[in-house]
């Protein structure tokens, strides 16, 4: 992962255009693809581990709705881009996926059949 600090875009004044739209596109373009990826995943999996009420003080926020939908899309981003990150890369991704499609799983009152909770439609029934 880059070391650089990303840099805010500048707000737009009356006295200024606004944001430099030339820099950012060439700061984005910088950015290799195997980080854009690892970071949206890594985001993905926050919001669902805070969705299914596993952060401190995260009982409140227990949305297993909104962590289906997460998971899914975790689950679709983590299969289709496994070949191209590499394994190094998809190898943990994976893992975190299945802790989070176990956690639904337990945290469920009603559990899905096997094949039907979130995300396996991408990666197979989960078991165990």
């Amino acid at each position: 992962m880059s070391d650089a600090i990303p840099q805010e875009p500048a707000a737009a004044t009356a006295d200024g255009p606004g944001p430099d739209f030339d820099t950012m596109t060439r700061d984005i373009a910088d950015v290799p693809a195997v980080e854009v990826i690892t970071t949206v995943a890594v985001h993905l999996m926050s919001a669902a581990a805070v969705n299914l009420g596993l952060a401190e003080g995260a009982a409140d926020h227990k949305d297993l709705d909104e962590a289906r939908k997460l998971i899914t899309a975790l689950a679709g981003l983590v299969t289709a881009s496994a070949t191209e990150v590499g394994s190094y890369h998809a190898a943990p991704l994976r893992d975190g996926l299945k802790s989070l499609q176990l956690a639904f799983h337990e945290a469920s009152e009603v559990p899905d059949e096997p094949g039907r909770g979130p995300g396996e439609q991408y990666t197979g029934p989960l078991f165990g």
